[in-house]
């Protein structure tokens, strides 16, 4: 009897679930072995690409990218887009200012890893982006994606860079500084969302970058959670 108990009761085999899977493109040998550590840390399985990498992509299944910002990356960033498996993976640019990240916003670069690398804030960039990569989301969020922003507010209109983006408001890098609660208007496009004006408050400032909270009474917001929504769902 003890022995049929014990059958009865064989605890089921645990199926673990895959990595998630991060695509190398043509990086070189000291920065593909930094980042490797840096997403292996986060338990992100990392595969290297070179010449193949545009064919890859379109027909294997990815999490996330990082290619140099340079010659052939915007057939790379096309492939990866235009690919029914890949086209909400998350795209990590090497190399470059905000400035030159700009040039590919139209595939939607959600993050940049700055030249020379460094360990501690390459890890730190991974480690802030592995809840998207890995599908592992909270209900409220941030959407790491690089975007050109134009802010009026303060009599003034200035241009800045998306850092994070959510339902409720945007991150954003700027040369140019608002006080905390001044009311601005913010516009921008996100690769299938045409350009959406919104109006909004400062609410934090760092150095370079603060936050700003979207008007709840503003119904163009809904635009944006419904893009959020729909990026989440593919």
């Amino acid at each position: 009897m003890d022995r049929a108990f014990a059958t009865a009761f064989v605890p089921a085999p645990v199926v673990r679930k895959a990595a998630a899977r991060t695509a190398l493109v043509g990086l070189n040998e000291s920065t593909r072995a930094l980042l490797a550590e840096c997403f292996r840390q986060c338990n992100i399985e990392t595969v290297v690409m070179s010449a193949d990498a545009v064919e890859r992509l379109k027909q294997e299944k990815f999490e996330a990218c990082v290619l140099g910002l340079g010659d052939g990356a915007d057939s790379v960033m096309e492939a990866v887009r235009s690919s029914a498996s890949n086209s909400r993976c998350v795209i990590y640019g090497v190399g470059g200012e905000a400035r030159d990240a700009m040039r590919y916003s139209k595939y939607g670069i959600n993050a940049v890893f700055r030249e020379p690398l460094e360990r501690p804030a390459a890890l730190k960039l991974v480690r802030a982006t592995r809840t998207l990569v890995q599908h592992e989301l909270r209900r409220y969020v941030r959407i790491p994606v690089m975007t050109e922003v134009s802010i009026v507010g303060d009599g003034r209109r200035v241009s800045a860079t998306s850092i994070e983006m959510s339902a409720g408001g945007l991150s954003v890098q700027s040369v140019e500084e608002f006080s905390s609660g001044t009311n601005i208007e913010v516009s921008f496009a996100l690769m299938t969302l045409p350009r959406v004006n919104v109006r909004g408050a400062v609410t934090w400032r760092k150095p370079k970058k603060f936050g700003v909270q979207f008007d709840p009474a503003d119904q163009r917001r809904q635009k944006i959670r419904a893009w959020i929504d729909s990026y989440l769902d593919n």
